[in-house]
């Protein structure tokens, strides 16, 4: 890749590489929902029950220092933090309830606070798995060989699901390394234009093919030019699915 820019941060992207925008800020709260849909399963629930848990936390504290709950045996903090458990959660079991206005207060908060933050994780978890997603498969290598004698370029794409994506869209962009006339390194992104960029309904293998001829980027070019220019190859896939009727995607580089 080129130099790193003065001033850039990097931003790091779900397939692997990473962007550097010039006087980018951190927008940590601003980015939380997308950031929390790249989770995976483990860390999303994780997230929502640590969540929970510092909820609790902060309402046993209140518990515990103003007192006022009546039913508990010892008065600890584990017992405190049990009553707010059974609040938050809206459980009542009746054994512990509060007794004086101090309490009864802060129990009102905690039952306003329960239903935003319970509404709150069912929205996301709702969210996380609703969202439609793909399955695809990319070859690791993509070669270059003759195919009706013609040199050129070919690479599989498979459909790992059962079902369909129709109308399934495919688009390939090369990025060349050029080296400007001021001498400066300058990275061209480059459409290659396929024998076949649509398929109606991809149910398993797709063999996507670019001829290279005298129109091509690659025309003329050897192994050792494409070294050189640090070719790499930006695959997208674009359809919908079949049996959720929602817009599917795959990227690949």
């Amino acid at each position: 890749m080129s130099e790193i820019p003065k001033g850039a941060r990097g931003v790091k992207q779900p397939q692997g590489y990473t962007n550097w925008t010039i006087g980018e800020q951190r927008t940590l709260l601003r980015d939380a929902y997308h950031t929390y849909l790249r989770l995976p399963w483990s860390a999303s629930l994780a997230l929502i029950a640590v969540g929970l848990v510092v909820v609790n936390l902060v309402f046993a504290t209140m518990y515990y220092l103003i007192g006022g709950v009546d039913g508990m045996h010892t008065g600890s903090f584990f017992e405190c933090f049990v009553f707010s458990v059974q609040t938050l959660g809206t459980i009542g079991y009746g054994a512990m309830a509060p007794g004086s206005a101090a309490a009864n207060t802060i129990m009102i908060a905690e039952s306003i606070t329960s239903v935003i933050v319970i509404a709150l994780a069912t929205g996301l978890v709702f969210s996380k798995f609703a969202r439609a997603t793909a399955r695809v498969g990319f070859t690791q290598h993509a070669v270059i060989t003759n195919h009706d004698g013609k040199p050129t370029l070919m690479f599989r794409v498979s459909n790992l699901r059962s079902n369909v994506i129709v109308e399934a869209h495919l688009r390939v962009n090369a990025s060349f390394r050029h080296i400007t006339l001021e001498g400066e390194t300058f990275y061209r992104l480059l459409d290659l234009p396929l024998a076949r960029d649509r398929m109606t309904g991809m149910r398993r293998g797709w063999t996507v093919m670019h001829v290279i001829d005298e129109a091509s980027p690659l025309y003329r070019k050897t192994a050792d030019d494409l070294a050189n220019d640090e070719l790499e190859l930006e695959i997208s896939l674009l359809g919908f699915d079949n049996v959720t009727m929602q817009t599917v995607h795959a990227l690949h580089i």
